[in-house]
């Protein structure tokens, strides 16, 4: 059965389909469950192997969202704990992702400096290639000022 089938159906999903699913690595649901992130999972009576019920993958695809932000495991913590406030959580949540909407604003335009660094120095030699001075010297001098902002 399929990550999806298993959804569809409502039954309880392996780590693997979890995993899938989700886009968190098997090693990080676990660790995930060994600090609390997660509630405990149910275990298969006979092998042992973790089942993951559809409420907790709902919560899981909710963190993994989350993870691939850069959002920190405090952060996803306060989430969790202000999602069960009701209307009093509505604030600090808004507040949560407004300040990790700035936090990965702020890194896309560190990787805008780097990529343009990367960019000015595939210029760089592609001017000095050709023999042309005049584009090498301008794709240095634009370096400087670049490397200054990095």
């Amino acid at each position: 059965m399929t990550a999806t089938e298993a959804e569809v159906r409502g039954s309880p999903m392996t780590i693997q389909q979890v995993s899938r699913l989700s886009g968190l690595s098997e090693p990080t649901l676990r660790y995930y469950e060994k600090i609390g992130l997660i509630p405990a999972v149910d275990r298969d009576r006979d092998s042992g192997h973790r089942r993951y019920h559809p409420r907790v993958v709902e919560m899981i695809r909710s963190l993994g969202c989350l993870r691939s932000t850069g959002m920190s495991v405090q952060d996803m913590r306060a989430y969790l704990r202000h999602l069960d406030e009701g209307p009093q959580g509505v604030v600090p949540l808004r507040d949560l992702f407004q300040r990790n909407a700035d936090r990965l604003e702020h890194e896309i335009a560190l990787m805008e400096v780097r990529l343009r660094y990367l960019r000015l120095k595939a210029d760089m030699w592609d001017a000095r290639e050709r023999a042309d001075t005049d584009a090498e010297r301008q794709a240095v001098d634009e370096l400087v000022d670049v490397m200054d902002a990095l």
